[in-house]
């Protein structure tokens, strides 16, 4: 079963060095590397920041298109990790490894089942 790995961080850059930013690149690296090794590893990439987020949603039968994400959170999401892991408890072990930018604990990574569709005609 694919997993995705849903990264949540706090994304001010005045929070993280240069020096802390290359230290989790190269965290992420590792995990990556391990992951594929292990032939789990299906994709991974960083978001851009939330004010290049647009939100859509339709009110009326119509698009509503708002600059931003779409919640206001002290943590938003950065990036994902989408792993072909047996079971969830393997997605867990997975979702241990990888770094998030927040200090002390703050951060989470939300593991969600990707069940996929079903063939297109």
């Amino acid at each position: 079963m694919r997993y995705i790995m849903l990264i949540y961080s706090r994304e001010s850059p005045a929070m993280h060095s240069e020096e802390d930013r290359r230290e989790l690149r190269a965290s992420h690296t590792k995990v990556m590397r391990e992951a594929k090794q292990k032939g789990v590893f299906i994709g991974a990439e960083p978001l851009a920041p939330t004010s290049s987020a647009t939100t859509v949603r339709v009110e009326n039968g119509k698009p509503l298109v708002t600059d931003g994400p779409f919640a206001e959170t002290k943590e938003q999401l950065a990036g994902y990790y989408i792993l072909d892991c047996a079971n969830l408890d393997e997605a867990i072990d997975w979702a241990a490894k990888i770094p998030t930018s927040c200090k002390g604990g703050a951060g989470c990574i939300e593991i969600r089942p990707m069940p996929g569709l079903p063939p297109l005609d």
